[in-house]
């Protein structure tokens, strides 16, 4: 069940979110992008997606803090923890100089894989869904 909140969570991020891939290149940067000071996460946007897969999850928190919402998906028989959604606010700009008001960022492991720039607070809505039984082995 838990599964299905983690892929409905990320299909609406998805649908209403600028997304990119942690570590993919942006087609250009922008001229106005300040560079981050050395060993800090930048939070411009594109620089921000470009550098943030190479840091680990504590030095993401040494820098923003504990994220406003935290979600971890752990394997059932053993609890351990393979994935996590973080969500930050007011954290990076686009390149008009405003900031987003969330940012998501999906990790496997420790290690980032999806950044999402949202333009709302990162709150579902009560939006009607099926739910779907995953039948026991």
């Amino acid at each position: 069940m838990k599964s299905i909140a983690l892929a409905s969570l990320l299909v609406c991020g998805f649908t209403f979110s600028n997304f990119s891939a942690a570590g993919e290149t942006p087609s250009a940067a922008a001229p106005e992008a300040k560079q981050a000071v050395a060993g800090e996460i930048p939070t411009f946007e594109k620089d921000f997606i470009k550098a943030i897969n190479g840091f680990d999850k504590a030095k993401i928190i040494a820098q923003f803090g504990e994220p406003a919402v935290a979600e971890d998906v752990k394997v059932k028989d053993s609890g351990k923890v393979v994935a996590s959604i973080w969500q930050y606010h007011f954290i990076n700009t686009a390149e008009d100089g405003t900031y987003y008001q969330t940012t998501e960022l999906d990790f496997i492991d420790d290690k980032v894989v999806m950044v999402v720039f949202m333009n709302h607070d990162g709150t579902e809505k009560d939006v009607p869904g099926q739910q779907y039984e995953v039948p026991a082995k």
